[in-house]
């Protein structure tokens, strides 16, 4: 259970940090409570994954997947350009994540 509620702070971490982009320095009322409520959430949720997992671990994985997904987002909303360098090292943090779950 704790490894699911990891990836789902993981992905609400994507969720903060894609809204903090969008509220453009808090000035937008919408992005901005998405922001905090995805903040909350996904602290939360990394906080109680880390009574059961290590917290090197946990955290390397939660900042893995919202990093990762960032990425993917701004690839999709074009701010972002994928290259073949881009995409690679991707596919290695993806990597390491996986690895990082299949050792604990």
């Amino acid at each position: 259970m704790s490894w699911i509620l990891l990836v789902a702070a993981g992905v609400m971490e994507a969720v903060w940090a894609a809204a903090l982009a969008a509220s453009h320095g808090f000035t937008r009322r919408v992005p901005t409570a998405l922001f905090v409520a995805g903040l909350v959430l996904s602290m939360a949720g990394l906080a109680v994954a880390m009574r059961d997992l290590p917290t090197g671990t946990a955290y390397a994985v939660w900042v893995g997947i919202g990093a990762t997904l960032t990425v993917i987002w701004g690839y999709l909303t074009h701010q972002e350009r994928p290259t073949v360098l881009r995409v690679s090292l991707l596919v290695l943090l993806v990597g390491s994540v996986v690895g990082l779950k299949a050792v604990s």
